[in-house]
């Protein structure tokens, strides 16, 4: 085996591990799992035609991430944010409404927990991934210009020095700490304050056990009973956003395509360190087919955020079937 091909297996045996870790911060950064994906696969591959130079000052990891970090903001030179509907800056909307939709928007995108890291064996690297990567945050980074959010990145969430940020960014240590001092504010500004619980306790599971319930039997009225008074509600494409348990009652009784109990079926998954369901409608032809992913963000008072994403492709970044099997026909309340 020649030397260099002996240099470059080494480097892909090393590299290997930090794999999801790096998708995770290349979707912190930019908002979408394909485009995340897309930099990770840039990455590795300007990792491995410079392996040759790398001379061990820092971590493999450490110039994994440096090399992903200067990858994701070439990338969003050319690129705007990726918002929600409720980040476009519109008031909450009539649920009676017509719905607008505006497919050119690049919608954020939410991200499996497999994918993330956020089902590792540590439960300390558990919470820490599922708290980097809610769907909230992510939402409040994207109101960041591209530098600042990579500031933020490094230092409070990978805990990275000052100094080595700065090398990354090529400035100097002062302007990483005004910078960070002023994305600090920001996101202060647009994250919003979430109450949120995880579903642990036998209590949690079964509110989303009977939010499953409440969607296959098409009980409007349990849903709203499930949502908190000031829950909110969003479905990109659609631009509009419903804020209030009964608005969204009314929304699902005059815009869901729905005919009745047994119309919907949900698939347990997880998202962005958060309960996901995988929502399939029943065609003509008698099928559930894939119709949307939602990713519940609960709270002690019930369900107090819904994100409700209708870009197909995510059914299969989240390996869900594009037809529901036959073998899951029957109910699937199950929660993860």
């Amino acid at each position: 085996m020649s030397t260099d091909k002996a240099v470059k297996e080494d480097f892909l045996r090393q590299a290997a591990p930090y794999r999801r870790e790096l998708l995770a911060h290349c979707y912190r950064m930019l908002g979408s799992v394909h485009d995340a994906e897309d930099q990770v696969q840039e990455t590795y591959l300007r990792a491995w035609r410079s392996y040759d130079g790398f001379e061990g000052r820092s971590s493999l990891r450490t110039w994994l991430h440096r090399i992903a970090t200067r990858t994701c903001l070439t990338a969003l030179e050319s690129r705007g944010r990726r918002p929600l509907p409720t980040g476009l800056g519109d008031p909450s909307a009539d649920p009676y409404d017509t719905l607008v939709e505006r497919s050119e928007v690049p919608w954020l995108e939410p991200i499996p927990d497999a994918m993330a890291g956020a089902e590792d064996a540590d439960p300390a690297a558990i919470v820490t991934s599922r708290e980097s990567i809610r769907l909230a945050l992510i939402a409040a980074l994207q109101h960041l210009p591209p530098r600042h959010r990579a500031v933020l990145i490094l230092r409070d969430v990978l805990k990275w020095r000052a100094a080595e940020v700065a090398e990354v960014l090529d400035t100097t240590t002062t302007a990483v700490n005004s910078v960070l001092q002023r994305a600090r504010a920001r996101l202060d500004e647009v994250a919003p304050q979430e109450d949120l619980t995880e579903p642990t306790s036998p209590e949690d599971r079964e509110l989303l056990a009977r939010y499953v319930r409440a969607f296959e039997e098409y009980d409007v009225a349990a849903i709203v009973r499930l949502l908190t008074a000031d829950a909110v509600w969003e479905m990109p494409p659609y631009t509009g956003w419903y804020q209030g348990n009964e608005d969204i009652g009314r929304l699902i009784s005059t815009q869901c395509p729905a005919d009745g109990p047994g119309a919907m079926r949900l698939l347990p998954t997880r998202a962005n360190g958060q309960p996901a369901f995988a929502v399939y409608m029943r065609a003509a032809d008698g099928a559930h087919h894939a119709f949307a992913l939602q990713v519940l963000t609960p709270a002690p008072a019930g369900v107090a955020h819904v994100a409700m994403f209708f870009d197909l492709r995510l059914f299969t970044a989240f390996g869900l079937p594009a037809v529901l099997p036959s073998s899951m026909e029957r109910s699937v309340a199950s929660v993860p």
